[in-house]
């Protein structure tokens, strides 16, 4: 079947984000709820008609993500990227420095991609749906426009066409990517209280910070990192706080 190698995709990344999504939601918002009330960021819970939404415009970003899947590994454009199939090739310590690489890149791009949203000019045509989750929840991570979702998933390419990529080294930083982006949707701080001061966390962005951000739609930009923020002057001082912040 020609649309096998894409429904796999699909099929995979699908679970993918119901398996993890669904596991943080079900700790963090069923099971644990009462438990884990100290972390929470906003002491509001979304609604019902939010998990829905989220996770309805969530598939929507699943079929686009797996069409750039099937583009990377499974098309004519594969013997124009810089995939690589031997390990050895590059070596191990590259394998995971790629990731590392490819990691740096994305969060340059994230960046400036998700400033270049909050243009005004653009913000309501591409970036709203997103920050509808004015409260998110595990089911925003890919909560996207799909007009969002494509210029988000644009980023595989960017990546396989600038470094050497291992084709195991490109599902680790997919893997690093869905899995922070559901931490910076969780809706609650799990980090500890004293390493935002700290000299790791003024590297690293925080779910507080992301929070803050869909909460007031102003500043704190980046993903991964503080780098660009502070450069860029547009990092913000959260003003929500949990215990652990």
């Amino acid at each position: 079947m020609e649309n096998a190698p894409y429904f796999k995709f699909l099929l995979l990344m699908g679970l993918r984000y119901f398996i993890m999504t669904g596991l943080a939601f079900l700790l963090f918002y069923v099971l644990f709820r009462n438990k884990f009330a100290r972390l929470k960021i906003q002491r509001m819970f979304p609604k019902n008609k939010d998990y829905y939404r989220e996770i309805k415009y969530s598939c929507l970003t699943l079929v686009i993500f797996s069409a750039y899947a099937v583009l990377v590994f499974r098309s004519p454009l594969t013997a124009y990227t810089k995939l690589y199939q031997d390990i050895s090739q590059f070596g191990l310590a590259y394998f995971f420095g790629s990731v590392m690489l490819a990691i740096l890149i994305h969060d340059t791009y994230f960046y400036w991609t998700h400033r270049l949203m909050h243009h005004p000019k653009l913000f309501r045509y591409i970036h709203l749906i997103h920050h509808k989750s004015h409260n998110p929840s595990p089911w925003a991570a890919y909560s996207f426009h799909p007009l969002e979702a494509l210029i988000e998933g644009g980023v595989i390419l960017v990546v396989v066409f600038l470094i050497p990529m291992h084709r195991g080294a490109v599902g680790l930083f997919m893997l690093a990517m869905f899995s922070f982006n559901v931490y910076g949707h969780l809706g609650y701080e799990i980090l500890p209280k004293k390493f935002y001061r700290s000299r790791l966390g003024r590297i690293f962005n925080t779910g507080t910070n992301h929070n803050d951000h869909h909460h007031g739609v102003r500043g704190n930009f980046g993903l991964y990192f503080r780098f660009w923020d502070c450069v860029m002057h547009t990092e913000k001082e959260p003003t929500l706080k949990t215990d652990r912040q």
